[in-house]
């Protein structure tokens, strides 16, 4: 018998007020068609909520996607929810609409990667198999 392949699992989720999720959807598709095993935990979700179902899901990353200007506060509290709920290593990264001026600040909180604008998903998809570990 074939060992069974481990599938990067991966929660994407719309923390804050931010109601726009197209993009997220599409991230979404591209990495359930790479092989991942994605979660999406829908919109308007808290960084309670975010680090609590990573932690439920035992996923091996966070994707977040956010619009709204909030992601100096937000992005922080997740990473350290998961922190504090003793999943330190569960990376974290984001997409939207993020100043370039802020991703040096973010990725000192502890996100793990950016991606802006117009970003291919080849490329996310690449960065989450190296990073989160490629399957099979």
């Amino acid at each position: 018998m074939e060992a069974k392949e481990k599938k990067i699992r991966v929660l994407l989720a719309k923390p804050g007020l931010d109601g726009h999720d197209r993009g997220v959807k599409v991230v979404a598709r591209a990495l359930k068609d790479a092989g991942c095993e994605v979660i999406y935990a829908g919109l308007r979700q808290t960084p309670a909520m975010v680090a609590g179902t990573a932690v439920d899901e035992a996923v091996d990353g966070v994707g977040l996607s956010i619009l709204s200007g909030a992601h100096l506060t937000l992005l922080p509290e997740i990473v350290q929810e998961l922190r504090s709920r003793g999943a330190p290593n569960v990376k974290v990264f984001a997409g939207g609409i993020i100043p370039a001026e802020d991703v040096q600040r973010l990725k000192e909180a502890g996100i793990s990667e950016i991606f802006g604008p117009g970003t291919s998903l080849k490329d996310i998809v690449s960065w989450v198999q190296k990073n989160l570990g490629q399957p099979g």
